[in-house]
């Protein structure tokens, strides 16, 4: 597997050009592959599982996607360290390598969730428990390097190789999916399909030479500079991830017993949000790199993606109520019942995260670390305190999703347009 994408110096790369439409497809093709991977291994897991199981299984994949998605601000970070040393003189002085960070990172936070799993772990794992912590712990580990490397590869324009890995890490997961489904493994197999792409990023620096480049690469800076940006990163990730992927464990933990009405707005929320955030969180790299390009212009520069995301939402939104309970019905089952007024909903919620997802990478990109965070942590609390309102299931997560992720795009935008461009 090869790459093409700017050459590699003795500390990064000499060259580094706007991100292009090509890039764009690239990375978009890869996503769609990834996209539909996933919804493979929901589609399995939800025809496999009866509602009540499925919520089981989604608070683990929700789980999952929670610690990992705190695991993105190593992509982040690391796209903008490897991005800016186009635009500024190196001078001598400490390097750091991005990938033994993210090594030691994972380490930690594998250990950190294993030595406090008997405080929490009983009230998020109904069954499988312990096998549930040491997947998490560490698959997480795993995705710490998966993340740093797709960052890297995003900073130096390796956009074949980062879809690469992207697709790597999603047909793993549904090829252990596949094999639960038809051995009937149950429960259980669905949980290591979770993870299985953890090693994806071993895969990529056994086959490709641009993926070995990009883990060698050393950034500017010591490791302690680069994990004050990181901490800042994964702060305002993992609330992120909250909000995106780890929303069934916020559910679960504000309304105890989900049962099967809970497995069915799981259902939907993921269903409906992921047109719009399975591309952002994917391109995430793509939109680093193109906020620090326009530096100078940051606000300006949030229009056109912002423009796409309000169009692909408002049209989302009329699919979602006009065929969306029959498409759930007709693929899950009759068990899988939603009105078209939740899965609109739904979606205008989805198109409201997906606006605070730009926002957020803009604030990355303009080194805003802590308004990013702060702007994450506030969507994340305000959502928290609207769920634990006296509401029945459906219309606090709808608020909840809407209304939360307004605050957070206030934060981000007023530190944008307070920040003087270089």
């Amino acid at each position: 597997m090869t790459d093409a994408g700017a050459p590699l110096g003795a500390t990064g790369p000499s060259t580094a050009g706007p991100v292009t439409r090509g890039s764009v497809v690239r990375v978009g093709a890869a996503t769609a592959a990834s996209a539909l991977c996933g919804y493979a291994v929901l589609y399995l897991a939800a025809r496999d599982l009866e509602p009540a199981g499925f919520s089981v299984f989604a608070v683990f994949w929700g789980a999952f996607g929670l610690v990992t998605g705190a695991a993105f601000g190593l992509l982040q970070e690391s796209t903008r360290e490897v991005r800016s040393m186009t635009y500024v003189e190196i001078a001598v002085g400490p390097r750091t390598h991005p990938l033994r960070v993210a090594a030691l990172v994972g380490v930690a936070a594998a250990a950190v969730i294993a030595l406090s799993a008997p405080l929490w772990s009983g009230r998020v794992f109904v069954e499988s428990r312990w096998l549930s912590v040491a997947l998490l712990a560490v698959g997480l580990a795993g995705f710490c390097l998966h993340a740093a490397l797709l960052g890297v590869l995003a900073g130096l324009d390796r956009w074949t190789a980062y879809g690469a890995l992207m697709v790597t890490d999603a047909a793993l997961r549904v090829v252990v999916a596949v094999a639960t489904f038809i051995v009937g493994w149950g429960l259980v197999g669905y949980l290591w399909a979770t993870v299985a792409g953890a090693v994806a990023w071993l895969i990529l620096l056994a086959t490709s030479p641009a993926g070995r480049d990009a883990a060698a690469l050393l950034t500017p800076g010591g490791t302690a500079t680069f994990l004050r940006g990181a901490s800042h990163s994964i702060a305002a990730a993992g609330a992120s991830a909250i909000l995106v992927m780890g929303f069934p464990v916020l559910l679960k933990a504000t309304s105890g017993d989900l049962g099967a009405a809970g497995g069915v707005v799981i259902l939907a929320v993921t269903l409906t949000r992921a047109p719009l955030l399975v591309p952002l969180t994917a391109m995430q790299g793509n939109l680093i790199a193109h906020f620090v390009d326009q530096r100078a212009h940051r606000l300006r520069a949030l229009v056109v993606p912002a423009t796409v995301v309000a169009g692909v939402g408002a049209l989302g939104v009329v699919a979602a109520g006009a065929i969306g309970p029959w498409l759930l019905r007709s693929a899950f089952g009759a068990d899988y019942h939603a009105d078209g007024a939740l899965l609109a909903w739904l979606t205008g919620a989805a198109v409201a995260i997906a606006l605070l997802t730009l926002t957020g990478a803009a604030a990355v990109a303009a080194a805003l670390h802590r308004a990013y965070s702060l702007g994450w942590v506030s969507a994340t609390v305000a959502s928290t305190l609207l769920l634990l309102m006296p509401l029945d299931l459906q219309t606090r997560t709808v608020v909840a999703l809407l209304c939360g992720p307004v605050v957070g795009i206030v934060v981000h935008l007023t530190a944008l347009a307070g920040k003087r461009a270089p």
